[in-house]
């Protein structure tokens, strides 16, 4: 318990900007049989709820409707690290670099013209935050021309694992067994892991707790 503890994000306001960091969400509904239906979804998290966009028709805007009890996920793996960064031959010991968000609460279909507006301003303000379109007004057709699924959460919760959960010399140990993988993600995943890399080597530059 010690240790979840120590992976739960406890700020509010770190959940959300990892939230609107992401590019997509997964939104879980329940079907006409019972069986959750999890989908991916472009989202954006605004005024206290995630927005999304659909096509007007489809299942899920069916099981919303019909059952508006919504699970919704999003997650960002940092780092594989394998089994012989901890111990020559023991496959148990592989492990992941993470940060997940899970999000319980209730969903619905917007028909308010200004709440779909803004829904979709909000999509457009995070995904093209370069401008060069023309911003939506509620009266436009567009706004007709597509469904708003909103859900307002219930219970929100964010873990993470960056190496917070150990003391400061195993974590720049790890740091530079990370960067000597050398994989695509090594110095992004040392960044979030609050360590920078100097001219005389690697030194811990901020605490990563959130």
């Amino acid at each position: 318990m010690q240790l979840l503890g120590r992976l739960e994000i406890k700020s509010k306001e770190k959940i959300i900007e990892f939230l609107n960091s992401q590019e997509t969400g997964r939104v879980c509904s329940i079907d006409m049989d019972g069986y959750p239906q999890i989908i991916p979804m472009n989202f954006v998290y605004a005024k206290d709820s995630i927005y999304m966009h659909s096509h007007i028709k489809g299942e899920k805007i069916e099981n919303i409707t019909r059952n508006p009890k919504i699970g919704f996920e999003v997650d960002q793996s940092l780092e594989f690290l394998p089994s012989y960064f901890s111990h020559p031959t023991d496959a148990s010991q592989a492990d992941t670099l993470y940060i997940s968000v899970v999000i319980k609460g209730h969903g619905s279909i917007i028909s308010d013209r200004s709440e779909k507006a803004f829904a979709l301003n909000s999509l457009m303000e995070k995904y093209q935050p370069e401008g060069k379109y023309e911003k939506i007004a509620p009266k436009m057709h567009v706004v007709d021309e597509v469904a708003i699924i909103k859900v307002v959460p219930e219970t929100m919760r964010g873990k993470y694992k960056i190496g917070q959960h150990l003391d400061k010399k195993t974590r720049l140990l790890l740091a530079n067994l990370i960067l000597k993988r050398n994989t695509p993600t090594s110095k992004n995943t040392v960044k979030t892991m609050g360590i920078k890399q100097t001219v005389d080597g690697l030194e811990i530059s901020e605490d990563p707790l959130w």
